[in-house]
């Protein structure tokens, strides 16, 4: 009985545990449509100036991730952990905050647009944000 009951807790335990890197709340996947994050793994996209950045254009092709803002133009490269998080790396870092990388997990997706949430190294600030897809 002891071995049912121990069996049972663990069992309760492991289907209550969040994944942190599962998919993001989006009505789409309240109304359980498949999500094709895909679609964001490459183009142009532009961060408005409104939400605590300057105005960025990015351009993503393949592992490379081109920024420009203000006056300043980085390269950085993008690693895909799965449709939902990505970590970039500046690949000319100037300081060394420029050398931590960037951990970026999406957590809402509309149809040419994604929110986000950015730390950079090991940090517990978090940044948002949102990305609109502005060609492909």
């Amino acid at each position: 009985m002891k071995k049912f009951i121990l069996l049972l807790v663990l069992l309760v335990g492991l289907f209550s545990c969040k994944d942190k890197n599962a998919a993001p709340n989006s009505d789409t996947f309240k109304l359980g449509k498949d999500i094709d994050a895909e679609r964001f793994k490459s183009g142009i996209f532009e961060i408005p100036a409104s939400q605590g950045y300057e105005k960025t254009i990015i351009i993503r092709q393949d592992s490379i991730q081109i920024e420009k803002y203000e006056d300043r133009i980085d390269t950085l490269s993008i690693a895909w952990k799965n449709n939902f998080n990505y970590t970039l790396k500046m690949l000319h870092p100037k300081t060394a905050i420029d050398e931590d990388p960037i951990h970026i997990k999406i957590t809402d997706i509309k149809e040419n647009s994604y929110k986000f949430e950015a730390v950079i190294g090991h940090s517990n600030y978090v940044q948002k944000g949102e990305i609109t897809k502005t060609h492909n």
